[in-house]
């Protein structure tokens, strides 16, 4: 044939191609009208929040039905931005496997369950991750018996793990790096797996170390366990939104940012409304709402932050009251101090 009549056919058959790489991309869902999801739960009353079923410090139910800890404090942060109110938030217990479907499926606005941000998830699902309220690393437990001080001498062990995590593929790609054989033992929820190793089911326990330090505290014997120096894996823990509302995960992340910004300042929850009232520095009356519109870009009144401080705290004070120094943990600030301290955590300049 002609060198031109082929060309005319590959021609054809690209432009065929692109037609139909064009139409499946826009059989792709539209992202939601900005602020629908805020729209939603105001309309609603209340904020849905996806926390952890039991995880002593950073989410537990008592027994007159109160949720208390660390990612509970962030779904009030937000409800008490939006509707200056912590309590209005319906509070929903999810296992590591439906978590994720609950959020994308619409039965909550945002999951605060010690999630870890990763790339198949950020990239591969319908999901963003705005903000980092935790910087972790998955660690091991073993019992003090056991004779052994580094994760290098689980030779053979059996190890608990829960399925449904990113702690068991780092719990393979570990042991796989060091050359090391062992027995995974898996379970399908954090309470049946940290229930087996207290139980004698397996040597070793493994899942983010404030995770580790949480559940020792269900052990009778808790001084007879110990966590082991290594930290295997980055850990970035914070909330997770849908990614069809940019406007959703805004907010969500300067909440998490006002609360940084507010420690930093040493605006609290005993002093932030005076703050608010007198204070002349510029960066916490921009804070504050005394100068700007900057609540405006969130849909959101300008005294937001004001809400959350006073309502809930700053970063350091909801850190501390759930598992850090004024609670039972006592988990150490470590990167999770601010920038001005030696650690990671700072928020973006409100400007």
């Amino acid at each position: 044939m002609e060198t031109g009549f082929l060309r005319r056919i590959f021609l054809g058959l690209a432009m065929v191609a692109c037609g139909i790489v064009v139409a499946i991309a826009g059989a792709r869902p539209a992202y939601a009208e900005p602020g629908a999801t805020l729209a939603q739960v105001r309309e609603r009353g209340h904020l849905s929040c996806g926390v952890n079923p039991g995880l002593p410090g950073f989410a537990t139910e008592n027994t007159d039905g109160r949720w208390s800890g660390f990612d509970v404090a962030y779904c009030r942060a937000i409800a008490a931005a939006i509707f200056a109110d912590p309590e209005a938030v319906d509070f929903v217990p999810l296992n590591a496997r439906e978590r994720f479907d609950a959020l994308t499926d619409g039965t909550i606005d945002v999951l605060l369950r010690n999630s870890t941000a990763t790339m198949a998830r950020d990239a591969g699902m319908p999901l963003d991750f705005p903000a980092v309220t935790y910087f972790d690393g998955q660690g091991f437990m073993v019992r003090k018996q056991l004779g052994v001080s580094s994760a290098r001498e689980l030779s053979g062990a059996t190890v608990c793990v829960e399925d449904g995590t990113t702690t068991k593929l780092n719990l393979d790609d570990y042991f796989r790096a060091q050359g090391i054989r062992y027995e995974p033992v898996v379970f399908g929820s954090a309470l049946d797996t940290i229930d087996a190793y207290l139980n004698g089911r397996c040597d070793a326990y493994t899942t983010d170390a404030s995770g580790l330090y949480a559940h020792r505290m269900r052990a009778s014997d808790r001084d007879e366990h110990v966590v082991l120096p290594e930290v295997i894996s980055k850990e970035p823990l914070g909330p997770a939104v849908r990614d069809d509302d940019p406007q959703w995960a805004n907010l969500v992340r300067w909440v998490h940012f006002a609360m940084l910004h507010a420690e930093e300042h040493d605006v609290t929850a005993a002093n932030v409304r005076e703050r608010a009232a007198n204070d002349p520095a510029p960066v916490v009356r921009r804070l504050l709402g005394m100068e700007g519109e900057f609540g405006a870009m969130l849909g959101l009144d300008e005294g937001w932050a004001v809400e959350i401080i006073a309502l809930v705290g700053n970063y350091g004070e909801v850190f501390a009251r759930n598992i850090g120094d004024e609670s039972p943990l006592n988990i150490q600030r470590g990167l999770n101090a601010l920038w001005t301290r030696g650690g990671l955590q700072y928020g973006q300049p409100i400007r």
